[in-house]
């Protein structure tokens, strides 16, 4: 069967072994035009992002240029050392012989980006693709169409077609790349996408990387400093109106503290963004939902948790807006739908615990998290709640800023991931790592173990499995 992006897919394929042999100074290059378009172009990308939904200018900023420009540095410096071969040690009994490992790059890769940061989401893998040596295509999200637009257009002026390309459009353009034989596709969404990707990808033992969410806990113990957690925990929370796969998802409080957080993230909620009294709504440092789809679906999380008889701070909504307020909810009962599903908004079920064990087994009897937000001054306490809980990554006393850490590689584990982002990580990702071992002609300590098998021969290997 015919594929509507052959003829694309196939140029792209065509300059895969130039972009192959292009040597650190030329990927650099490549990453410094980028850099210099972002920076040159802010004032667009931030009024781009404010008419998708309403995001606010500093927060384009903080979360789409900023990482952005930092993950370009970041590999620019580095990525002569990763495209250096990295020698490893030779077993005495390979005595002769050389090994090293050499990064290449895995040749024509699909970038499937999301609606959330529309703008970071496609560029950051783009960073490590081009630095890995690839030829790209990038899918972004239809939901956020002026991005969309705008990712064509930058790419268009900066890249060959052949090199890196954006194809606009919905479902049915993402179905029909996905049948293509790319080298490598990355992805990022929800899991229920992610699987429908990973069996596109089995089709052609396609690698993938996936990152993916679920409902990341943050965890307070009665030692934390609740202020200093609530204002972690609310501006990660809130930024974005809650559409980050890191954001809080909700908040194990021990008993003793509950009454002290939820005082003090209401109180952080006032000063973040009602500072002038004027109502959030009112705020422009607040952004809105995505669309009427996911607004209509946060509106029924809200409606069923309070028919089940939860506790409702906040919940101010304008359909006409797509505005959602941020809500605390606490006393949720167990089957509300809010503490099932990933929230993707600015709704956080506060749940109390009396002992660390109890918080740990409450995390640990769902689905493996994205992150994991431990609040906490005892380094006890710490150690455990990091030991005792799988979570793709986590911080201590912080909440989203882990993302932002070059060196820290990204991503999730079980339904929350696969594969792993960023830095060093991220060119991996792009990357076959190369085994090379290469022998000395002649004789080498191998050879005398060759047939015919005779009994000096079989005394060596007894030697060889005995000492070596």
């Amino acid at each position: 069967m015919s594929n509507l992006f052959q003829p694309q897919f196939d140029a792209l394929r065509a300059q895969a072994p130039a972009l192959r042999r292009q040597d650190a100074a030329a990927r650099r290059q490549r990453l410094r035009r980028l850099a210099d378009w972002l920076t040159a172009h802010r004032a667009e990308v931030q009024q781009t992002l404010h008419q998708d939904f309403r995001k606010p200018a500093a927060e384009t900023d903080l979360t789409e240029i900023w990482p952005l420009l930092t993950e370009i540095k970041h590999t620019s410096r580095h990525l002569a050392k990763w495209l250096t071969p990295q020698r490893v040690p030779t077993p005495l009994a390979l005595a002769g012989a050389r090994g090293w490992v050499q990064a290449e790059p895995k040749g024509v890769v699909l970038i499937i980006a999301p609606w959330n940061y529309p703008f970071y989401l496609a560029l950051d893998p783009l960073v490590s693709a081009i630095a890995a040596g690839n030829a790209v295509v990038i899918k972004p999200a239809e939901q956020t169409p002026a991005t969309s637009a705008l990712l064509r257009r930058l790419c268009e002026e900066l890249f060959r077609p052949d090199e890196v390309l954006v194809l606009e459009g919905g479902q049915d353009v993402a179905t029909e790349l996905l049948r293509l034989p790319w080298n490598h596709i990355f992805f990022t969404g929800s899991p229920q996408i992610g699987k429908i990707v990973m069996r596109a990808a089995a089709e052609h033992l396609t690698s993938v990387t996936l990152e993916l969410g679920g409902k990341s806990p943050a965890i307070v113990d009665a030692t934390a400093n609740l202020r200093d957690a609530a204002e972690k925990i609310a501006w990660g929370k809130l930024l974005n109106a809650g559409q980050t796969c890191v954001a809080p998802d909700y908040v194990l409080v021990q008993a003793s503290a509950q009454a002290g957080l939820v005082a003090e993230l209401q109180a952080a909620i006032q000063r973040y963004y009602n500072a002038e009294g004027k109502g959030i709504s009112e705020s422009e440092s607040f952004a809105r939902i995505v669309n009427g789809h996911h607004f209509a679906r946060l509106a029924t999380l809200l409606e069923d948790a309070q028919q089940r008889g939860a506790t409702v701070l906040g919940g101010e909504i304008d359909e006409h807006q797509n505005y959602l307020g941020p809500t605390i909810l606490t006393n949720v009962p167990p089957e509300a739908a809010v503490l099932r599903e990933e929230i993707f908004g600015p709704l956080l079920p506060i749940l109390p615990f009396e002992t660390l064990p109890e918080a740990a087994a409450y995390v640990n009897a769902r689905l493996p998290p994205l992150a994991q937000y431990v609040f906490t001054t005892s380094r006890q306490n710490q150690a455990y709640l990091l030991d005792s809980i799988a979570a793709g990554g986590a911080a201590v006393n912080e909440t989203i800023i882990q993302l932002a850490h070059p060196e820290l590689p990204f991503g999730g584990v079980g339904n929350s991931g696969l594969g792993k982002a960023h830095g060093h990580a991220g060119f991996l990702a792009f990357s076959n790592e190369k085994a090379v071992l290469r022998q000395r002609i002649g004789r080498t300590g191998i050879k005398v173990m060759y047939p015919p098998y005779t009994a000096r021969v079989k005394q060596l290997v007894g030697w060889l499995l005995r000492f070596l």
